[in-house]
């Protein structure tokens, strides 16, 4: 079952057993309001049979809600690693489109401006080596673009996605909310 499939059953069997639990805690007061108690006694024993039933779901969701966490963070730092590596990959690239056009070779425009972007002064050093080396060398060297095979790059994945569409790990608890079926009337019929 999917994360965000079991968050949403075991917390609408939350709010179901807050209700129930409402619901019993007020005839509990009314019974005893009435002097009616053994109604009391017994709803006494239902509200804990539900507050029982409450404390395990809110276990289960607890459960459930850490291995959301836990894979959203897993995700966020895998999308983390990669930005630090293509961050690294770019600044090689940097580096050698500067070592192409200060060996005097030629590289395609649109590295010259990537170099710029990173950098105005390492670009404009970069143009008069290579101005120099030209002026110096009888065959200059024509290079191909070092971004022209990346494809193009699209927004990563939301972390929190990915975990709601992930498989929950183990076994999920079937949890019955109890009903609780009393005859009101007894209970109602002193006021």
């Amino acid at each position: 079952m999917k994360i965000a499939d079991a968050r949403q059953i075991y917390y609408a069997k939350q709010q179901k057993l807050s209700e129930e639990m409402k619901k019993v805690s007020k005839q509990k007061e009314k019974a005893a309001k009435n002097s009616l108690f053994s109604e009391a006694a017994s709803l006494e024993l239902s509200y804990k049979e539900i507050e029982k039933v409450y404390n395990e779901n809110r276990k289960v969701l607890e459960s459930i809600m850490e291995q959301k966490t836990s894979r959203v963070n897993s995700e966020a730092l895998k999308q983390q690693d990669d930005a630090i590596k293509d961050s690294f990959d770019d600044l090689g690239k940097i580096i050698m489109v500067f070592r192409r056009m200060a060996k005097g070779d030629i590289v395609p425009p649109g590295d010259e401006k990537k170099l710029m972007e990173y950098d105005s002064k390492m670009y404009m050093m970069a143009k008069n080596m290579q101005a120099f080396e030209q002026q110096m060398r009888k065959k200059i060297k024509q290079h191909e673009s070092l971004w022209e095979d990346e494809e193009k790059k699209t927004a990563p994945d939301d972390p929190n996605e990915i975990a709601d569409n992930s498989e929950y790990v183990g076994s999920l608890p079937n949890i019955d909310v109890p009903e609780i079926t009393l005859d009101s009337t007894d209970i109602e019929g002193g006021e």
